[in-house]
């Protein structure tokens, strides 16, 4: 995820501190990987330096000023871009698992057990988004949907896999 792109996409609903943004940012997307305040800091500060914010004046508050930031029109322009641009598919075509398989192939280990092994821990890792999509909101479901539709798919292709076993022993042999 582009921290940069979320800072400015949050920064139009209007000039925000840096805690304030870290807060925000964790609050609807850090769920499961908050960002860092000296991060938060970092980016602004290239935002900044690219003309995509604009300094808005310090707030006081209980400790020292804290300097706002406000999105400038080619920070707009940016994010506009950024959300009208289309994510790249990833297709796994070589994964660590795909290796750790052949590799236990061509090493004599049962690749069955990695192949179960594996199985095992995405089963545990479905069960408890499953838990989470349960009792979280709905911006938290639809995470724990993106989730488990992904480890779906790599079930499919540890079942797969598991039933191509011996023909894929052979072909690597």
């Amino acid at each position: 995820m582009s921290i940069g792109h979320t800072l400015l996409g949050l920064l139009e609903n209007g000039p925000r501190h840096g805690y304030d943004l870290k807060r925000a940012y964790d609050d609807r997307f850090g769920h499961d990987r908050r960002v860092h305040y000296g991060q938060v800091y970092s980016t602004l500060a290239r935002l900044l330096k690219q003309g995509l914010v604009e300094a808005d004046g310090t707030e006081a508050g209980g400790g020292p000023e804290r300097k706002r930031y406000a999105i400038t029109e080619a920070g707009v322009a940016d994010v506009g871009t950024w959300l009208a641009t289309p994510e790249k598919p990833e297709a796994y075509l070589q994964n660590t698992l795909y290796t750790k398989v052949v590799l236990a192939l061509l090493s004599g280990r049962p690749a069955a057990d990695v192949l179960d092994v594996q199985r095992t821990a995405h089963l545990d890792a479905m069960r408890e988004l499953t838990r989470r999509k349960t009792g979280g909101d709905l911006v938290d479901q639809l995470v724990c949907d993106h989730a488990l539709f992904h480890l779906e798919a790599d079930l499919r292709w540890l079942e797969l896999t598991t039933a191509r076993l011996d023909r894929l022993a052979e072909e690597i042999a």
